[in-house]
């Protein structure tokens, strides 16, 4: 099933927080999207790895993913290794997106900048002819994104790119609230962590409020890129 952007985390949840309302505005604008998480999170302080299954669909669902693939990479102990660029080159030459958004360079969690690495050089090794893969018993065919954009997480960075989500940031919110084993839930009696506080939530809000300040949008979200822009004109750009 080829789409127009395959959106990967490294952990469930990380596309909710960071570009869904993105890949929102584009399934409107007639575009295909699908995720793909490497980890099924399973080191994550509160509730369980089946319980995050169904939250993960459930947030898909509410996003409009066409679909919702997992690598099943161990959680905290993945490598950027060629075992694990092969297993990622067989999904993109699966999905063929055209644009690839993934986690942030660098982060608070050690597990997002190691899984931006891993995808940035998995999406140009899978364009190689040379490095073969196999799908129902036959080699598939090389396939190389033509972008490859990282959204921004926990820390605060200086964005490349900035996107409105206006009308998408309540649905957002919603795909968040899916998870609710991770985020607040007023009746849980599974332990607090940093996201799991009512304030993190309007911590979320404002942090979206204030990335689309700069472009005078009400709400938007921040990607940073790793090749020149290009624009049509001076017109497009806000």
């Amino acid at each position: 099933m080829k789409v127009d952007i395959l959106a990967i985390g490294v952990h469930p949840d990380d596309v909710e927080l960071s570009c869904s309302g993105t890949l929102m505005k584009h399934i409107d604008l007639g575009k295909t999207v699908g995720i793909l998480d490497l980890t099924e999170g399973e080191l994550g302080t509160r509730g369980s790895v089946e319980l995050r299954r169904k939250e993960a669909a459930a947030a898909a669902k509410i996003i409009g993913s066409l679909f919702r693939d997992n690598l099943g990479m161990a959680d905290g102990f993945f490598k950027n290794d060629p075992e694990h660029q092969l297993q990622l080159i067989h999904k993109l030459r699966m999905y063929r997106p055209e644009i690839v958004l993934c986690n942030a360079t660098s982060d608070r969690h050690p597990d997002h900048g190691r899984a931006a690495q891993l995808v940035s050089e998995a999406c140009f090794y899978s364009g190689l002819r040379k490095i073969v893969t196999q799908a129902d018993n036959a080699p598939q065919a090389a396939w190389r994104p033509r972008a490859v954009y990282h959204y921004t997480q926990d820390r605060q960075q200086k964005p490349d790119m900035v996107i409105d989500i206006s009308p998408y940031m309540n649905r957002k919110l919603e795909a968040i609230k899916a998870y609710a084993s991770q985020f607040f839930d007023p009746n849980s009696k599974e332990p607090v962590t940093p996201i799991s506080t009512a304030q993190f939530l309007d911590f979320m809000k404002s942090r979206n409020a204030t990335a689309g300040r700069d472009i005078e949008a009400d709400f938007a979200e921040t990607f940073l890129v790793e090749r020149t822009i290009g624009v049509s004109n001076l017109f497009d750009l806000r």
